[in-house]
């Protein structure tokens, strides 16, 4: 070796460093495989949110040794772009538009208080008789919480229509009925939100309605914010095969963010843990 050393014109103490550092035990072995783990799990975690967990298992690592292990690991976060033109439910005014109560106020230190809500669009391709696929859609109309984002309520349908979308309506009003404070319920100027059954429903348990202006997403961006996380953790970049699978897969990812999945403006914890968090310290006070 000393001989092949020489005639490489290679130090021999820099080989003996390396082959020392190559022999020894990986000190990373328990962090990596916590972050495997957290990975499984968490399919769409960047490294602060993987910093935040391993924390929560007792492991204290820096923002750059994370950085450093996701790469090694190979489980870097794969980004989509949106794939088709935003849903639209707007259709003129076909009933009643109300004003904009919320006027991107979409701050709340009290749960149930406001409310938001909207329709998205899903496809997913079903093979028809002759075995050619043909493009299905799949709407879903969430009610959201702007006290900590949460879906307290929500409908998919094969087509938008107002029944869905007043059961939705009719489990979050009995969702927040329990609030101190009188609601509002937010939303677009669509269709839907314009029909007398849905002004009714909403009077009758003397709540505000509010809408954003005509044509103005960001009268509503918690919603979109929402509708923006959604698809890409669970939908871009996937191909779904059915009505059942697609509806499976929206199911389960609510569930996952309203139970699990942490978020940076509600102190690192998923959205039910911020508001069993804050009905805690209301009961301690």
């Amino acid at each position: 070796m000393k001989d092949i050393l020489a005639a490489i014109r290679f130090p021999k103490s820099t080989y003996m460093y390396w082959q020392k550092r190559l022999d020894r035990e990986d000190p990373d072995v328990e962090v990596k495989e916590v972050m495997l783990a957290i990975r499984k799990k968490h399919a769409n975690y960047g490294h602060i949110p993987m910093k935040k967990e391993l924390m929560k298992c007792g492991l204290v690592v820096n923002k750059k040794k994370v950085q450093r292990l996701i790469r090694e690991l190979d489980i870097r976060v794969v980004a989509f772009t949106r794939k088709s033109r935003r849903y639209s439910s707007y259709k003129g005014t076909v009933g009643r538009v109300a004003q904009n109560r919320i006027n991107r106020r979409f701050s709340s230190t009290i749960p149930y208080q406001k409310i938001t809500t909207d329709t998205t669009e899903f496809k997913y391709y079903e093979a028809d008789t002759t075995g050619k696929l043909q493009m299905k859609k799949v709407y879903l109309d969430p009610f959201l919480d702007l006290f900590n984002r949460e879906i307290i309520s929500y409908s998919i349908s094969t087509q938008p229509n107002g029944e869905t979308i007043m059961e939705a309506l009719e489990k979050a009003i009995e969702v927040t009925k329990g609030c101190q404070f009188r609601r509002t319920f937010h939303s677009d100027q669509g269709w839907a939100y314009q029909m007398k059954a849905y002004s009714a429903k909403i009077k009758e348990h003397k709540i505000f309605q509010s809408m954003s202006r005509r044509g103005n997403c960001l009268d509503n961006s918690p919603m979109e914010n929402f509708f923006g996380i959604l698809k890409q953790e669970m939908y871009y970049g996937k191909i779904y095969r059915s009505f059942r699978e697609l509806e499976r897969a929206i199911t389960a990812y609510i569930h996952y963010y309203n139970h699990e999945r942490m978020k940076e403006k509600l102190g690192w914890v998923s959205p039910i843990e911020y508001r069993l968090n804050h009905m805690a310290s209301e009961l301690v006070t």
